[in-house]
């Protein structure tokens, strides 16, 4: 499968730096290439699914509903 078109605007290249795998959900933390950190909270079937593992190169996509500000 691959990919022709798609809605989210907010596309970051990186490669996984770590997985942190746990019963239900598991954390994965995304380096870009300027050293930006994104990570994702998905579903460890998703993980084992998708094949993610280590250094696999991958596209973060974010699309949030909202986005909420707060002053200081």
């Amino acid at each position: 499968m691959s990919i022709s078109a798609i809605n989210v605007r907010n596309q970051f290249r990186g490669t996984i730096k770590e997985i942190i795998e746990g019963p239900v959900v598991s954390e994965i933390d995304v380096i870009t290439p300027n050293g930006t950190l994104v990570s994702s909270v998905i579903t460890t079937r998703s993980v084992k699914e998708l094949g993610l593992t280590v250094g696999r190169d991958v596209v973060a996509l974010v699309k949030a509903t909202e986005v909420a500000i707060a002053t200081l």
